[in-house]
C-alpha cells in the first residue's frame, strides 16, 4: 500500500513539474485571444472522432475476450469496463487497466489473470502501431520532420542507450526468465509459486486468445480504425485553430505520433507531458508560437479528458445498476 502511494505521489509531482515547464512561458493574453478564435464545430468533430476511437477499442477488446468467455464479451459490459478504467487512469495512471479487468471478469468464468492477459495483448499491438505510425510519418515527411526527430528525439535517446544499459537490459531479461523457470519448477511444492505460476498461465492464455479469434482480419481493421481516429482527432484540432489550419493530414499524423509518446510518461491523464511535447513539436517544426502550441494541446487534451470523465461516470452508474438488477 505504501509503495503504491509513493508511486502515485511521484506521478503527481512529475505531472506538476511538466505542467510548470509547459505553461511557465505562456502569454495568457495571446492564449485567450486564440481561444476566442476557436472554431467549435471542429472541436465537436474532435469529440466524434474520440468516441469512434473508443468504439473501435471496445470492439477490439471484445474480439479478444470472446474466445475465452463469450458471456464476458457482452458489448455493454466491455464498453462500461473500458470507460470506467479510463476514468481511473485520469487520476491514477495505469491503475485503470487493472480496474477494467476486475469489471469485465466480475461474475464471469473469465479469470482476472486472463482478462489482464488480453490487455497485455492489446497494449503490445498499440506499441507496434505507434512505431509504425512514427515510421510512416517520417517516411512521408522526412524533409520536414527528419531534422526535428534527429535533434529533439533520437539524439537524446541514443545518448542514453550506451553499452552498459544494453548489458543491464540483457541481465534483466535473464533474471526474469530465470525467475519464471524457478516459479514453475517449484510450483508443485510451494503455494506461493503455485499461485504465481497460475497467474502467469492466465496471463499467457489471455495474450494467446488472439490466435483463437474467428476473424483476425477484423481485429487488424479495428486496430487501424483506432489509430486513424487518433490522427483525425489531431487533424480536427488543427482545423479548430485558424493559426494552424493550413497544416495537412500528414502533419496531423506526425503530431499524433508525438502525442502518443506522452502516454508512456506515467503522469495523471498525460497532464503536462502531452502539452510540453506537442508545444515543442509545433514550435520546432512549424515555427508556431509557444502560446499557440499550448492552446492546441490544451484544447485537444482537455476536450478528450472531459469526454473520458463524462463517459466514465455514466458507465460507472449504468454498470452498477445493470449488475444489481
Amino acid at each position: 500500500m505504501k509503495k503504491n502511494a509513493l508511486k502515485y505521489i511521484v506521478s503527481f509531482l512529475l505531472a506538476g513539474v511538466l505542467v510548470y515547464f509547459a505553461f511557465r512561458g505562456v502569454d495568457w493574453g495571446a492564449f485567450w485571444s486564440g481561444l476566442q478564435q476557436t472554431r467549435w464545430g471542429w472541436v465537436a468533430m474532435f469529440i466524434v472522432f474520440s468516441v469512434l476511437a473508443l468504439v473501435f477499442r471496445e470492439e477490439r477488446w471484445r474480439a479478444i475476450i470472446r474466445p475465452l468467455d463469450p458471456d464476458a464479451g457482452k458489448r455493454l459490459d466491455v464498453w462500461d469496463s473500458i470507460n470506467v478504467g479510463n476514468l481511473v487512469n485520469v487520476v491514477l495512471p495505469g491503475a485503470g487497466e487493472f480496474v477494467r479487468c476486475g469489471y469485465v471478469s466480475r461474475g464471469r468464468k473469465l479469470s482476472y489473470d486472463k482478462a489482464l492477459g488480453t490487455i497485455v495483448c492489446e497494449r503490445s499491438c498499440d506499441v507496434v502501431a505507434i512505431v509504425l505510425m512514427f515510421a510512416l510519418a517520417l517516411a512521408t515527411g522526412w524533409d520536414k520532420f527528419g531534422g526535428f526527430f534527429q535533434e529533439q528525439i533520437w539524439a537524446p535517446m541514443a545518448g542514453r542507450l550506451n553499452f552498459s544499459l544494453w548489458w543491464l537490459l540483457a541481465g534483466a531479461v535473464l533474471l526474469i526468465g530465470g525467475g519464471i523457470w524457478a516459479v514453475f519448477r517449484l510450483s508443485g511444492s510451494n503455494k506461493v509459486c503455485a499461485r504465481i505460476a497460475g497467474w502467469i498461465r492466465g496471463l499467457g492464455a489471455g495474450f494467446a486468445s488472439i490466435a483463437k479469434m474467428e476473424h483476425k482480419w477484423l481485429f487488424f481493421l479495428q486496430t487501424v480504425g483506432i489509430w486513424v481516429m487518433y490522427v483525425c482527432m489531431s487533424w480536427s484540432g488543427l482545423k479548430a485553430l485558424p493559426m494552424l489550419d493550413s497544416l495537412t493530414i500528414a502533419d496531423a499524423l506526425f503530431i499524433s505520433a508525438v502525442g502518443n509518446i506522452a502516454s508512456v510518461i506515467p503522469v495523471p491523464g498525460g497532464i503536462g507531458a502531452y502539452h510540453y511535447l506537442i508545444a515543442l513539436t509545433l514550435q520546432g517544426i512549424y515555427s508556431a508560437s509557444w502560446d499557440t502550441g499550448i492552446l492546441y494541446a490544451t484544447l485537444c487534451h482537455e476536450s478528450h479528458a472531459i469526454l473520458i470523465i463524462v463517459l466514465g461516470i455514466v458507465s460507472y452508474f449504468t454498470f452498477t445498476v445493470r449488475k444489481k438488477s
